[in-house]
């Protein structure tokens, strides 16, 4: 790269950022939400800036550096947060892994649970996106409630109609992004035929209302799940949850932040919680505190009691 200092280019002219411009950027980013960019992700992150620099009329990335440190830059650094953030998801992504997810560790926790009579379940989806990921756990769960319930039925009067979650279960999924437009995005729960298509119709029947030519969550469904704004790169993290699914996101980290956050991620879970990262990802040589589980080219991790 450039090793020029911070050098304004001729008006007109789009400007380049240069080696001691990409370092305090670089740096900004990873303190504000952990995302490293090194030399060979610099183009995107440059591509991003520009788009931002052009957005606020600015034309040095160190003058665009500036503003974000001044007094009113909080507003566009969640911005820019927003714009480096690649929201790619869909309905049932890695369905060997939700196979795992939906046909055993819900089965383990739901016996486990109704042994120790309770009765609560908190999933949470760090990094949701625009919500495919939570409204599939949620759908998912209720699954897996119902056939379980088949099974194990309790001494208690059903209401009518009957509810997604047979009393006296409760359900909560906590859907978090730092992106508030992807957030927007799932409490609305519209979709389009395309962003569907990874949805069978049984699934669509019973969880979703055909709108013109999108889909629309039920509300019942939307009940179940809370969207919310959470930092990855903060401690400030949902606690006491039975699962936690974070795939996708820690490609983004260093390892030094990875090893912070999978640490993070025991604080958050339950005792023998489970963990599920992406398909690409994986905790080998980061952490001692989970232990793999492989079942039919799915995985997870199941959180260890650890005596620090």
């Amino acid at each position: 790269m450039e090793t020029r200092e911070f050098i304004s280019p001729p008006s007109g002219q789009q400007p380049r950022m240069s080696e001691a411009e990409f370092k305090l950027m670089q740096s900004l980013v990873y303190d504000e939400c952990g995302m490293h960019f090194d030399e060979r992700r610099s183009h995107f992150l440059e591509d991003r800036l520009l788009r931002r620099l052009k957005a606020c009329q600015l034309n040095s990335f160190y003058s665009y550096y500036q503003f974000l440190m001044g007094p009113h830059g909080k507003d566009e650094l969640a911005v820019l947060l927003e714009t480096l953030t690649i929201n790619e998801t869909s309905f049932f992504r890695n369905k060997a892994q939700l196979d795992l997810f939906h046909k055993e560790v819900m089965e383990e926790i739901l016996r486990r649970k109704q042994e120790r009579r309770d009765y609560t379940l908190r999933i949470w989806s760090a990094g949701c996106s625009r919500g495919q990921e939570a409204y599939t756990l949620a759908m998912l769960v209720c699954d897996a409630l119902s056939y379980y319930y088949l099974r194990h039925p309790l001494p208690l009067e059903m209401p009518v109609p009957r509810p997604l979650v047979p009393p006296p279960w409760k359900l909560e999924v906590l859907a978090s992004d730092i992106s508030y437009s992807a957030l927007r995005a799932g409490e609305e729960g519209n979709y389009t035929e395309a962003q569907m298509e990874p949805v069978n119709f049984s699934y669509r029947l019973r969880y979703f209302d055909k709108a013109g030519d999108h889909y629309s969550v039920k509300q019942a469904v939307k009940n179940l799940v809370q969207f919310d704004f959470h930092n990855l790169k903060t401690d400030f993290l949902p606690q006491r949850n039975d699962v936690i699914f974070c795939r996708n996101v820690m490609i983004y980290f260093d390892e030094p932040e990875q090893r912070r956050l999978l640490n993070k991620f025991h604080r958050c879970l339950n005792s023998d919680g489970y963990l599920f990262v992406g398909h690409a990802e994986s905790l080998l040589g980061l952490t001692d505190k989970f232990r793999l589980i492989h079942r039919d080219n799915g995985t997870a991790y199941q959180r260890l009691e650890v005596i620090e």
